[in-house]
């Protein structure tokens, strides 16, 4: 599976191309999004309230919950859309930050083994964990953590792995 653009924080080659990219399960929003949610939708009742009421405390404790409500949803939405993994034909990638970016990449030839793990409600839920450990180093390189449907994933980097160790002629 080809991708036709390219994400804009890092460059491919012309002989290289993107065989996968994603970004976490939506379960790495975690629990602020709900409790934001709530916070968000309780204060925009308050506030209503108080309005109706005439009561400048209830509008203004509305006002607060509901913008701390809002301000979480929206900070835990950016880190996780900011978050992106990619396998290409020749390397893998990982980015994360909002403020800042942080890139690791690692070339396809120096991996030396992957593992995949998933908690009982990983497995009920679609995701897991993709690790990589590179020649050299007896501690994990890179994990891709929260990986939607994580075997699809582990099969499409196993492929680019067999590709890479025994290049066609």
């Amino acid at each position: 599976m080809a991708f036709s653009t390219t994400p804009d924080w890092f460059h491919i080659s012309d002989d290289e191309e993107i065989v996968w990219e994603s970004r976490p399960h939506p379960i790495e929003l975690g629990a602020g999004v709900p409790v934001g949610g709530v916070l968000a939708f309780t204060g925009l009742g308050l506030a209503g309230w108080g309005l109706t009421e005439g009561s400048a405390l209830l509008t203004v404790l509305g006002l607060v919950c509901l913008l701390g409500g809002a301000a979480l949803v929206g900070v835990r939405y950016l880190f996780w859309t900011n978050t992106r993994y990619v396998i290409t034909s020749s390397e893998l990638y990982k980015k994360h930050g909002v403020v800042s970016r942080d890139v690791t990449q690692f070339r396809l030839e120096r991996v030396q083994n992957t593992s995949l793990k998933q908690s009982m409600t990983g497995r009920a839920l679609g995701y897991g964990d993709l690790t990589v450990y590179t020649a050299g180093s007896g501690d994990p390189e890179l994990t891709f953590e929260r990986v939607p449907r994580p075997e699809h994933a582990s099969s499409i980097l196993s492929t680019q792995l067999g590709k890479v160790s025994s290049p066609e002629p």
